[in-house]
Formats: structure tokens, sequence, C-alpha cells
């Protein structure tokens, strides 16, 4: 009961003193809320854990989890290694290169924009669970089933967002460039590229996660004795839910990494982009 008690006490204490925090106009209350914010979450949910004697089965107190964490990173080293660099990082590539191609070739003809971008929306509202064993079962159990089922969530939304992308400059930039009897290639390059960029990196950063998603669920689907979705399946089966955290865990920094990289990749690309200045 005490436990509980000091929990409720220490959200409190660390909710005011965010609050009185957020009014600062200094840079480093940006960083310093959000880490008081989730450091008190996890003490909270260890002392609540602790406090009402929850099962580790239902809910391992965050100690655990780290503790179970560190024990088996060199496993989850491995998985980590199959899953995101195998499957879901040459998924992304393979993906989003081939999604970008498709996207010039339906701009530059209005049929295929017109015909591909319905399918299109259509596919990508298939269900995940539906259709990654679907491509288990035509690639195998290795990473290149889970490479196929990335290619298939993030190829639409980075098509959608390029065309709509090359499609956003105005008829008066359109009317100079070809005052300059600036080529096809010409406008693409030096007008169309650059104003769709902050819609290509929408779309990168979207698929990031889809990408991570996708290869962490097909592995539900069959693969070999490696993984992040086998890992958590597994443990699963076993009630070992501190490795289902610590691979799940293991899963978020992988992703913030992923999405981070690219995030830095669209600061340094579109600097210039009202939506980048301070």
């Amino acid at each position: 009961m005490m436990l509980t008690i000091l929990a409720f006490v220490i959200w409190a204490a660390a909710w005011a003193l965010n609050v009185r925090l957020a009014r600062l106009p200094q840079r480093w209350v940006r960083l310093a809320v959000p880490l008081i914010f989730g450091a008190t979450l996890l003490v909270v949910w260890e002392l609540l854990v602790r406090g009402a004697g929850v099962s580790a089965v239902i809910l391992p107190p965050p100690s655990a989890i780290a503790s179970t964490f560190v024990r088996v990173f060199p496993t989850l080293w491995q998985d980590t290694v199959q899953t995101v660099f195998k499957g879901a990082l040459s998924g992304y590539v393979i993906g989003c290169a081939a999604a970008f191609c498709v996207a010039l070739l339906a701009d530059r003809f209005d049929v295929l924009r017109r015909g591909l971008l319905p399918v299109g929306s259509f596919l990508s509202a298939l269900p995940i669970v539906g259709t990654a064993p679907i491509f288990v079962m035509w690639f195998g159990f290795g990473w290149q089933s889970k490479a196929a089922v990335v290619v298939a969530m993030v190829f639409f939304p980075l098509l959608v967002n390029t065309v709509a992308g090359l499609r956003d400059t105005t008829v008066q930039q359109r009317d100079l460039m070809f005052t300059y009897a600036a080529s096809y290639w010409e406008t693409l390059f030096k007008l169309r590229l650059p104003a769709a960029l902050p819609f290509i990196f929408n779309g990168l950063k979207v698929s990031t996660t889809l990408a991570l998603i996708g290869a962490i669920v097909a592995e539900f689907f069959g693969s070999p004795t490696q993984g992040l979705g086998f890992r958590i399946d597994a443990s699963r089966g076993r009630l070992a839910l501190d490795v289902v955290w610590s691979a799940i865990l293991m899963s978020a920094f992988a992703g913030s990494l992923f999405y981070g990289a690219v995030a830095l990749l669209e600061r340094a690309l579109t600097f210039w982009h009202p939506s980048q200045r301070k």
C-alpha cells in the first residue's frame, strides 16, 4: 500500500515540476520535460507493479525488463540483424526505389496516374495479417519473404506522396521554366523534384514505421529461429514476458534510430523549406 501511495505522490510532484518547467523559455527545457515525464512513468510503473503484487507473467516491472534486456542482448542483437537489417531495411530500399520510379512514370503519363493511384489506395488497405502468410508461402521462411511484405507495405505510401509532391508546383513556376526553354528533365530536376522533397520525406518517414511493423508481423507466420517477431512469439508461448518486453524495447530503439536517420537526412536536404526553419 505504501508503494502505491508513493507512486501517486511521485506522479503529482513530477507533474507539478513539469508544469513549472514548461513555462520557462530556455532550450534545455525541451529535453528536460520529456525526460522527467518518461522517468516518472517508469518509476510509477515499478512502484505500482510491486505495490499491487502484480505477477511478472502479467506485467513485469521495468527493473526486471532492464535486467533481462542486458542478459539477452546478444540474442536480441542477432534478432535485430535478421529483422531490421535483412528484412526491413532491404525491403524498405527496394520498395521505396520502386515507388519512386513508378511515381515518375505516373507523373509523366496521366493515364497511369489515373489508373494506378486508385488501385494503390485499395491495395494499401489490405490487412497485413492476411497478406503476410501468402508472401511467406511464396518466398519461404527466410528474410526474403519479410522483405517482400515490407515492399508491399512501403510502396504505395511513398508512391502517393511522391506523385502529390511532383504536382505541387504553381503555374507561374512552370511557366517560368517554359520561358527559359527548359526541357522536361531540366524542369524535373531543378523545379519539381526539389518541390516534391517534403512530400517524399513524409512518405519515407511513414514507411520507416511500416517497414519495421511489416517485418516483425511477417515473422509471426514463419521464420528461422531468429528475428524480433519470432522472439516475441516464442517467448510469449513460454510466458517469458520479460523477454517479450525486451524484444519490444529493442524494436522501439531500432525504429526510433531508423526514423531519426531519415529525419536528419530530411533536415539536411530540405533546409530551405519553411517547416525546417526555426
